[in-house]
């Protein structure tokens, strides 16, 4: 397969070391790098996941969202693997539907969160998001929460004091939204300087998504445990595409990491190579550029 749109943005390679032959499992996160703005896969991305999967090289989703909305990416890809979705803190085989991992956050780590998400200065610029059993639950339907129901395609459960909850099971991952980005940057400088890695995971999946997992969670670990536990392959054989800090890991896992052209400079430093941006389907040509 070969597309000469993409032959004027190729990036230098960080590592002319790379083994691209070795590869026999491609990792995707969703947003910001198979799906953008129109919320779906487009065509030139499908087209070079298909020839990839002709290859006989797995392809797989590892994704922020939950299970339920990255199933449809996952179907549409024509993935058979399990799917790693809230960052890795979920992972469901849809074949037997049997959840593989599962790793909560903890009661009294929940409740912290709350607590410091409610002081004054916050309450009101916040929205907060629980999940648990793969559903939404959330204090009030703003319009951040709107927003987000819209894109992911989940109904919300509104339950007013989040504390309720807890009754039925502990969040698979705790969201907290802003449209004011330097809050979010705020809220995630102020909680790494309370909570060590050890006890919380804590990352951004947009730059207006706070989010708190489990600290065995992340997605490096998540595609760890698919390739080398499921698949029997190693860190060499897989190819990693992903556009925001919550890929980081998974990046620096894999045997070629690839960052989205709009990614932050962090994300791209640790990348061996940097793609267009989502909407000129960079994904694609990352696929083009070392597996096709």
């Amino acid at each position: 397969m070969s597309n000469p749109s993409f032959s004027n943005q190729v990036v230098e390679v960080n590592s002319p070391g790379l083994d691209a032959k070795a590869i026999r499992l491609l990792v995707l996160d969703i947003d910001g790098t198979i799906a953008g703005v129109s919320n779906t896969i487009r065509e030139p991305v499908l087209r070079a996941i298909r020839a990839v999967q002709a290859k006989g090289i797995h392809v797989a989703i590892a994704t922020g969202r939950m299970y339920r909305s990255a199933l449809r990416f996952h179907q549409h890809v024509g993935s058979t693997l399990p799917v790693m979705a809230y960052q890795g803190a979920w992972i469901q085989d849809p074949i037997s539907q049997k959840v593989l991992r599962h790793s909560p956050v903890s009661e009294p780590m929940v409740l912290q969160l709350l607590e410091h998400f409610e002081e004054p200065e916050l309450r009101s610029l916040l929205s907060v998001h629980f999940y648990i059993n793969d559903q939404l639950y959330v204090r009030e339907l703003t319009s951040a929460t709107k927003a987000y129901s819209e894109r992911s395609g989940i109904q919300p459960i509104v339950v007013g004091d989040l504390r309720n909850t807890l009754s039925i099971a502990e969040p698979t991952k705790v969201l907290a939204l802003c449209d004011d980005t330097t809050v979010i940057e705020n809220l995630l400088g102020t909680l790494r300087k309370r909570y060590t890695p050890a006890e919380l995971y804590l990352t951004t999946s947009v730059a207006t998504f706070f989010e708190a997992t489990h600290p065995s969670v992340n997605k490096g670990t998540a595609v760890r445990y698919l390739a080398e536990e499921i698949l029997g392959l190693d860190a060499a054989n897989v190819m990693a595409i992903g556009d925001n800090f919550n890929d980081l890991e998974m990046l620096e896992y894999a045997g070629i990491g690839v960052a989205m052209g709009d990614a932050p400079a962090e994300v791209q430093a640790i990348a061996q190579w940097v793609a267009p941006t989502v909407e000129k389907d960079g994904a694609a040509a990352a696929i083009e550029m070392f597996l096709l």
